[in-house]
């Protein structure tokens, strides 16, 4: 606390304030504590006002730091219950940094701003994502397990599941706003990008207009959804795609590329994909066949050599 002496009306005045700086900006601040009065006025009551007063903001100061002390007392004798588990994960701060350079907070919080939700989805999404690193698991479990970290994660299993309606309503634009952030803090290399397929299935018996019986990667007999995946040189995913689980991995090609091609500002790229993705009309795409849109560099694509029966007549 400091004493500030100013002007009111032409007559000197004395307030105590308390000085700082202003997050973000780093400006300095200063917030009002007490108004004292006119000096003139105050010269009627003590003999010498800013040196009294200089010794009362120094005092007032004095009793803030120990208010803000706290004194933890162990007892060494005390033996811990075995079933105790009181472990905590200092090592998450690492994601943390990573999750604020990238701006995620401001953009969730921005994008709830509106919405009538009882709990904050930038502290639910910071649970999922750190989970997903450190423990991958189910969202139960993450739940569950929230007592590793030091944030206090106030909200219910269930504004988890609700939650995710949210996020998925504004994935175009997180995606959109995940990769200028990563180009601005990290850069991007977009020369190449990576496609490939997967896909998940759901412990449901009947299909609905997204999850629909096709052919699982883990020889599930569920209904899946199937998830079209690009990536950077560099392995940091770009954009994704969900499709119904009956669509094939091969028809999913052209509209996540075309997507990445007209919302990311990649220029020219080289395709790296397996062999499920192979088939005359996407290679052609990527060559420019299709005029709406631009050529991209070229392809490395796997297929069977066996299997495309060449022979010396063959041209490729």
């Amino acid at each position: 606390m400091n004493l500030n002496i100013g002007t009111s009306r032409g007559r000197t005045y004395l307030t105590i304030v308390h000085g700082y700086r202003e997050q973000g900006t780093g400006k300095s601040k200063k917030k009002l504590i007490k108004s004292l009065g006119y000096l003139d006025d105050l010269k009627k009551e003590y003999d010498d006002p800013i040196a009294h007063f200089r010794a009362v903001a120094k005092q007032m100061t004095e009793e803030e730091n120990e208010r803000r002390k706290v004194t933890i007392s162990f007892d060494m004798d005390e033996i811990m219950p075995l079933e105790t588990d009181n472990r905590k994960n200092l090592g998450y701060a690492a994601i943390l940094k990573i999750y604020h350079e990238l701006d995620l907070p401001r953009f969730l919080n921005n994008k709830a701003r509106h919405k009538n939700f009882e709990y904050n989805t930038d502290s639910i999404m910071t649970l999922l994502v750190v989970s997903r690193i450190l423990s991958p698991g189910s969202k139960l479990k993450a739940y569950r397990e929230r007592g590793r970290y030091f944030e206090r994660f106030d909200f219910s299993l269930i504004d988890i599941y609700r939650a995710l309606s949210h996020f998925d309503s504004i994935s175009a634009e997180l995606q959109q706003h995940i990769n200028e952030r990563v180009s601005a803090c990290y850069e991007r290399n977009t020369k190449i990008v990576y496609y490939d397929v997967t896909n998940y299935y759901f412990e449901i018996d009947q299909e609905d207009e997204l999850r629909k019986y096709g052919h699982s990667k883990e020889n599930k007999k569920k209904p899946i959804v199937q998830m079209g995946l690009a990536m950077d040189a560099d392995g940091i995913p770009l954009h994704y795609e969900l499709f119904e689980g009956n669509i094939p991995d091969k028809s999913t090609f052209r509209s996540v590329i075309g997507e990445v091609k007209r919302k990311y500002d990649t220029g020219r790229i080289v395709v790296v994909a397996d062999m499920g993705i192979i088939t005359g009309d996407n290679i052609y795409y990527l060559i420019g066949g299709d005029k709406r849109e631009k050529a991209l560099n070229g392809y490395v694509m796997s297929f069977r050599y066996a299997a495309a029966q060449i022979n010396s007549k063959n041209t490729f």
